[in-house]
């Protein structure tokens, strides 16, 4: 495998780690929701660590809050960012290549 492919995966499987973590304080009632003013800022700042640029900052922002707000940690922002990244915006980019010159 290629580096960027295994760092694609990596990213995949270490968001997938970090949502589980955001949503175990579903898992106990009341006493989780303050689990998340430690585990939001560390969110956060993981997110600025997986993705570089002000995409990974607006991201890391984005996941502060919704891991701050009770109720939001349903939402796999780390998921949403891998497709963001790896799908939709690779998608984009084979767009524009595909323009023909004369």
């Amino acid at each position: 495998m290629s580096a960027k492919k295994d760092k694609k995966y990596n990213d995949l499987f270490f968001g997938l780690l970090f949502d589980g973590i955001g949503m175990l304080s579903f898992a106990i009632p009341f006493i989780g929701d303050f689990s998340d003013i430690v585990w939001a800022p560390v969110a956060g700042w993981l997110m600025t660590r997986m993705y570089k640029g002000k995409i990974g900052k607006a991201a890391g922002i984005i996941t502060f809050v919704e891991e701050i707000i009770p109720g939001l940690d349903v939402i796999p922002t780390f998921t949403i960012m891998w497709f963001y990244t790896y799908v939709f915006k690779r998608s984009e980019k084979k767009k524009i290549l595909e323009v023909e010159r004369e």
